[in-house]
């Protein structure tokens, strides 16, 4: 199953689908390649930001393995700051990619020959105005 990559890059996000099996194993924080998600990408590097999993259930960096597990959370995902001491228990997954997972995040370390907006022409395009009718 391929993973869906968002590439982060001062501000803009570019959208790929990578097929890698380089990237089971890797645990967020780990710096990769960038010819580990694409062939297009060589020369780049990236920093695993986030992931999610097939359920849209993030992956936590606190969590060890690739496995889910029920943790007591404080503060972070969907935990609101209108009430002090509210804790509440949230399914995550582990730290570890794994097949399991369907998203990964990933924000750019060191750029490649090629600029990102020249490898996905198609994306982060201008909107164009809509043309007024004539009177």
């Amino acid at each position: 199953m391929p993973f869906k990559v968002n590439i982060a890059d001062k501000g803009k996000t570019w959208k790929i689908e990578s097929g890698s099996e380089e990237l089971i194993g890797k645990k967020l924080g780990d710096k990769i390649h960038g010819k580990d998600v694409a062939e297009t990408l060589e020369g780049y590097e990236f920093t695993i930001a986030g992931a999610s999993d097939i359920s849209g259930l993030p992956h936590g960096k606190d969590v060890e393995g690739p496995n889910l597990k029920r943790v007591l959370l404080t503060r972070g995902w969907g935990m609101h700051d209108k009430h002090e001491g509210i804790r509440r228990r949230k399914s995550v997954r582990g730290k570890q990619l794994s097949e399991k997972t369907s998203q990964i995040n990933i924000v750019v370390v060191k750029h490649g020959s090629a600029k990102l907006a020249d490898l996905f022409p198609d994306q982060n395009k201008p909107k164009e105005k809509p043309q007024e009718p004539a009177v």
